[in-house]
């Protein structure tokens, strides 16, 4: 059998993984959290600790990655990491060639989880689809006529940094109402911490940004964010995206509020993007998409009420889940290899 190494560099975890070509199922896998003081030369001996470990004597024939970041993949440079520091134009696929002797493909997490899931998962039989990723931050991949269509400098799909709120918050980008800053799970919790602060917070000292209905009200003899609150223990330093997903779930009103805006903001870049585009698909994967049917229900119904009505679309979920960097770095590593130009 002719084996393939797959690798992902994300923003908080690093994972490796082999597999044989025309196998759906992995034989070794390991991943490992990239350490809260990571830089470049940190995560790339991580990962050479885990290569080695699963490989042992094996040789791959090909290595697809998967990089959490804006990634040349013509070259295989990666830019920079919007979360590790030290990514600074670092060759990656020829580090790795030269290391390893054999075909490396490097591309975005997104681009590469855009593969992923037309070659082996809910894209199968579509021609043209849209993935997008909402975790740490908000991606997004092409697939157009079959093949990866990543633009003329490699950074078609960034729906995370499509303004739809030009009076919103702040992005990490410098500009106002990103659908990532109101999407993105860390942005979420940012959202709900900053209000559960508004609401400790002396009257006179408040924030005009929240109004003061929002502050005071209380349903059902609950006060907004209790739920929130006891999953954190009142520290809200702990507040996630997931930890809000599931206190909305729950029914704290505060934090259903926080996933609205959140659906909505995602909604909206759906249905822009279908009229501009038209595919046929949007796959979504990413840690935020687990939040519960209200939240898909949001997402689906803004995308729609956006959309042109005679643009037909489906909204659907990632089928290959936390594994779609994985193989989507597979499917890009077919591709660097021409020997799998039939695979």
């Amino acid at each position: 059998m002719t084996l393939i190494l797959a690798l992902d560099f994300g923003g908080t975890k690093l994972a490796a993984a082999t597999v044989n070509v025309g196998s759906r199922k992995w034989l070794r896998y390991e991943r490992r959290l990239s350490p809260a003081n990571a830089n470049a030369s940190t995560d790339l001996e991580i990962m050479r600790s885990l290569i080695y470990s699963l490989l042992e004597d094996a040789k791959p024939a090909a290595i697809g990655v998967s990089f959490g970041g804006p990634v040349d993949a013509s070259t295989g440079t990666v830019r920079l990491s919007h979360h590790v520091a030290g990514w600074e134009n670092i060759p990656l696929k020829g580090l790795l060639e030269n290391e390893f002797g054999i075909p490396v493909g490097v591309d975005n997490d997104a681009n590469v989880a855009a593969l992923g899931e037309h070659r082996f998962g809910a894209g199968q039989g579509y021609d043209s689809l849209f993935y997008i990723t909402v975790s740490t931050g908000v991606g997004g991949g092409w697939i157009l006529n079959g093949q990866p269509w990543r633009g003329a400098g490699g950074m078609a799909g960034e729906i995370g940094h499509m303004v739809i709120d030009p009076a919103g918050p702040v992005c990490l980008c410098g500009k106002r109402g990103c659908v990532e800053r109101l999407a993105s799970g860390p942005y979420m919790a940012q959202n709900a911490r900053e209000i559960l602060e508004n609401v400790d917070a002396p009257a006179a000292s408040r924030s005009q940004s929240v109004p003061e209905g929002k502050v005071a009200q209380r349903r059902g003899g609950l006060r907004d964010g209790e739920i929130l609150r006891g999953l954190v223990g009142d520290d809200l330093t702990l507040l996630t995206g997931q930890l809000v997903a599931e206190a909305a779930a729950a029914g704290d009103d505060l934090a259903k509020e926080v996933l609205h805006k959140a659906a909505w903001a995602l909604g909206v870049g759906i249905g822009n993007i279908a009229n501009l585009m038209n595919p046929q698909r949007f796959v979504l994967g990413g840690g935020v998409t687990k939040a519960g049917e209200d939240f898909w229900r949001v997402v689906r119904q803004v995308a729609r009420e956006t959309a042109l009505p005679e643009v037909d679309f489906e909204v659907v979920s990632a089928t290959l889940g936390d594994d779609t960097p994985l193989w989507g770095a597979v499917a890009i590593a077919l591709l660097a290899n021409p020997e799998f130009a039939n695979e």
